[in-house]
């Protein structure tokens, strides 16, 4: 068991407070996929109105949903469409490794618009989409916490480190409160045993994302975004201090087919590192560990 029930918690399961306590209008770039779609599922309720900003259609809304075709790379169309929202989940991105070009047009000038758009409207509030993968080079022997230095497992890793620093910029220039989720495997139940010591389901992600428009104490802040997991490598105590109690287990949510880990060419690497099979990609086959 991670550290979640390792602290006391005083404050309100995020998903029961009132509507009221939450803001009325969010955006949540990005939020026509997997992980968006499944968010704005679990946020039904919770929020006032949804904005999804993307260029793939969503298909059916809810009452309080609309979808705007805008692409995050473009700073002048991202700002003007966050003119009447008063929070932004930041989904936008590719979900995977991808060549340079793609990652910085996309995921880190993306990011960047986003935060400017923020600035633009005056808007105070950001959810960061960012990953496990971020701190993916750490052995799997070590417990990580967010304020451990980033060890970024491959470009779409370290696209995340610069989103949440740049959340850190504008946060000391500007004051736009930040919450990191470095979302670990995001589903409705893990698919492999990787995935069971990093899983989140979509009501604790969402109960996180309430936490990131909503706790006071948020400046440009790191949680991870993982549920009640067994043997976890990663330190969720910023997370549990700021009210944070997950609802879902991933041990109760295994399937039979999920006992193994998805295979890898490089299986002394992936099986070695949190990251898996991403440290894997372009990696040359020799096993570094730095704390020998």
């Amino acid at each position: 068991m991670n550290s979640q029930k390792t602290h006391e918690i005083t404050q309100q399961n995020a998903l029961d407070r009132p509507l009221n306590q939450s803001p009325k209008r969010i955006a949540i770039t990005g939020g026509s996929g997997r992980v968006g779609t499944a968010l704005r599922r679990a946020l039904a309720g919770k929020v006032a109105s949804i904005k999804i900003v993307d260029t793939t259609n969503p298909g059916p809304l809810d009452n309080n949903q609309t979808w705007e075709h805008v692409d995050v790379s473009d700073c002048e169309a991202l700002s003007a469409s966050m003119a009447e929202v008063d929070a932004i989940v930041h989904l936008a991105g590719y979900p995977n490794e991808r060549g340079i070009d793609d990652i910085l047009r996309v995921n880190i000038l993306g990011t960047h618009n986003m935060l400017e758009a923020a600035r633009r409207n005056g808007i105070g509030r950001v959810v960061f989409g960012s990953s496990n993968h971020t701190v993916g080079f750490y052995p799997r022997r070590t417990i990580v916490s967010d304020t451990d230095p980033m060890r970024p497992d491959s470009l779409y890793g370290l696209s995340k480190c610069w989103g949440e620093l740049e959340a850190g910029l504008y946060f000391d220039k500007f004051g736009i409160r930040t919450l990191n989720i470095r979302i670990g495997n995001a589903g409705e139940r893990p698919t492999d045993a990787r995935a069971l010591r990093i899983w989140v389901s979509p009501r604790d992600l969402a109960q996180l994302v309430l936490i990131g428009l909503e706790h006071p104490d948020v400046t440009c802040t790191t949680v991870y975004g993982i549920s009640d997991v067994e043997a976890g490598w990663l330190d969720n105590g910023t997370a549990v201090a700021l009210g944070y109690r997950p609802v879902d287990s991933a041990k109760a949510m295994v399937g039979p087919d999920n006992a193994e880990e998805r295979p890898s060419p490089l299986p002394h690497i992936a099986e070695f590192f949190q990251g898996g099979r991403f440290c894997v990609i372009e990696h040359d086959g020799t096993l570094r560990d730095r704390a020998k």
